[in-house]
C-alpha cells in the first residue's frame, strides 16, 4: 500500500501546490446559473472534479456545504468523493473533526476507512479539544494509508488570540504558542522510521495570510509535515508569495485556492486553474 504522503510527494512533483477547493456556495451556484439545490452542487462539484482531473494533485471539498442539503447533500458529497478519486485526485474533506475517544474515532472511521461512503484520502481535524485527543485518528489513519491535517495556524483573524496564547504547563518565556504547541504534539508520528520520504502523513494547516513568527510555527517546527495553506487567492496571498511565505517548505505546501478558482464559471474553470497552476510552477521552478 502506498501511503499519502508518498501520493501526496508524487502529486506535488507532479502539478505543484495548486489544491482546488470545492465550495459550492449560494452565490457561486448562481453564478453559474444553478439553483440552490442539491441538484445544482452536484452539477458545481462534478464539472470542478472533471476540470481539475489531470491538471492538479488535489482538491478539497469543503463539507459544510454539502452538509446544508441534509441526506441528498451527503450523497452527492459521497459521489463526488468517489469521483474524485477515480480520476486520480487527491482528496482532501475538509470537515474540520474534532472530539475525543470513541467519537473522534468514528469520525475517523468515516472519513478514513478504505471503501467507507465518505472515504477520502486526507480529512481537515481540530485540534482545541487537546491534541491528545488526535492520537487514535492520527496513528489510525498511518496504518489505513491515509493523511490528517490538523488545524495550526488558521487564517480568520478571529483566531489569532488563542492560537499565539501560550500554554499554562510552560515556563512563561519559554515563548511557545498553543499553535506551535499543536503542531509539536501532532507531527511525532511523522518521526517513524516508517517514512523514508521526506514528507510524514500528519501535515498542518497554516494559513498564507497569517505570521508564521508571531505563531511560533518555525521550519524546525513545520519540517517533514505537508502543509494546507488557505489564503491564496480570494483571501489576498499570490503564487508569488509562496516563496516569501514559506521559504524551504514551499515545495511541501498545497496552496488552496477557491474562490478566485470557482468565479471563472463553468466555461472557463479549466482555463483558470491552468492559469494559476503556472503561476504556482513558475515561482517553485
Amino acid at each position: 500500500m502506498t501511503g499519502f504522503a508518498e501520493r501526496l510527494r508524487a502529486a506535488l512533483d507532479d502539478h505543484g501546490p495548486l489544491c482546488v477547493g470545492i465550495d459550492p456556495h449560494a452565490h457561486l451556484l448562481a453564478d453559474w446559473g444553478l439553483d440552490d439545490t442539491a441538484a445544482g452542487v452536484r452539477t458545481f462539484a462534478l464539472r470542478t472534479v472533471e476540470a481539475a482531473a489531470g491538471r492538479v494533485g488535489a482538491v478539497k471539498p469543503q463539507v459544510a456545504f454539502f452538509e446544508r442539503f441534509g441526506a441528498a447533500g451527503f450523497a452527492v458529497l459521497e459521489e463526488t468523493l468517489s469521483a474524485a478519486r477515480a480520476s486520480g485526485l487527491l482528496v482532501i474533506a475538509d470537515a474540520k473533526r474534532g472530539d475525543i475517544g470513541s467519537t473522534m474515532a468514528a469520525y475517523a472511521a468515516a472519513w478514513l476507512s478504505t471503501g467507507a461512503p465518505l472515504e477520502a484520502d486526507a480529512l481537515t481535524v481540530s485540534p482545541y479539544l487537546g491534541p491528545d485527543s488526535l492520537r487514535e485518528t492520527l496513528t489510525g489513519a498511518v496504518r489505513a494509508g491515509k493523511g490528517v491535517f490538523v488545524l495550526a495556524g488558521t487564517s480568520n483573524p478571529e483566531a489569532a488570540p488563542l492560537q499565539t496564547a501560550h500554554p499554562v504547563d510552560v515556563a512563561a518565556d519559554d515563548g511557545q504558542t498553543v499553535a506551535a504547541r499543536v503542531a509539536r504534539d501532532v507531527t511525532w508520528v511523522n518521526g517513524s522510521a516508517a517514512f523514508t520520504g521526506d514528507l510524514g502523513p500528519i501535515g498542518l494547516v497554516v494559513g498564507a495570510t497569517v505570521d508564521r513568527g508571531e505563531l511560533g510555527l518555525t521550519d524546525d517546527l513545520l519540517r517533514g509535515a505537508p502543509i494546507l495553506a488557505p489564503g491564496f487567492g480570494a483571501q489576498g496571498a499570490e503564487p508569488a508569495d509562496l516563496p516569501r511565505l514559506f521559504g524551504a517548505l514551499s515545495r511541501n505546501v498545497l496552496a488552496s485556492e477557491s474562490r478566485s478558482i470557482l468565479s471563472a464559471g463553468p466555461t472557463e474553470l479549466a482555463a483558470r486553474i491552468d492559469e494559476r497552476r503556472a503561476l504556482y510552477r513558475k515561482v517553485l521552478s
